[in-house]
């Protein structure tokens, strides 16, 4: 009897190779035989996935939008702060998320397919932000005279530079969520 493939299981499992790699040595040390190795598969099982490097990562990146989904329940709209918090490399989980997303979005600059993955991740997180800081300031949490879209635009800005602060050492965990308390206690 024929073994049944799991094909897009395959692929997720390529795709996370994929991102291990990226996160312990970067993009330049992905190929289909390190990718391969690191999946525990053939060299052609990759290829048979994936024909070129460039279909492998952008397939990966679509993975990466996995990792952003993952934060935001589908049920329940989370907390503003959690949210923010939870953007910022606070755990080791949290640092390999940010190293692979770092890499991919050099290669974002190179590839316009990989671009239009992030400016999705971006907008749908910019949407999200946006509608908890109008929720926000309907309940007199965020004040009247700010406009939530542009505070979203700011929000996501201080918790991307604090993410990198945080991954170059140049803040602790701890730090960046005090900044990040501070930046939304001055919204009120």
């Amino acid at each position: 009897m024929p073994r049944l493939v799991d094909h897009d299981q395959r692929r997720r499992a390529i795709a996370e190779a994929v991102r291990r790699i990226a996160a312990d040595r970067g993009l330049e040390a992905v190929s289909v035989g390190q990718v391969a190795t690191e999946a525990g598969i053939s060299k052609g099982l990759v290829q048979h996935y994936f024909p070129s490097k460039d279909a492998m990562l952008r397939y990966a990146t679509t993975t990466l939008r996995d990792q952003v989904d993952h934060r935001v329940p589908g049920d329940e709209p989370p907390d503003l702060r959690t949210l923010a918090v939870s953007l910022l490399p606070l755990n080791e989980a949290g640092r390999t998320e940010a190293l692979v997303a770092n890499a991919f979005l050099f290669r974002a600059l190179k590839d316009e397919e990989i671009a239009a993955r992030f400016r999705e991740g971006y907008t749908q997180l910019h949407r999200i932000l946006t509608a908890l800081l109008g929720d926000a300031q309907a309940s007199g949490d965020l004040a009247a005279g700010l406009d939530p879209a542009q505070e979203a635009d700011l929000l996501l800005a201080v918790v991307a530079g604090l993410g990198d602060a945080v991954l170059l050492g140049h803040r602790e965990a701890d730090e960046a969520i005090a900044l990040v308390d501070r930046h939304l206690s001055r919204l009120r």
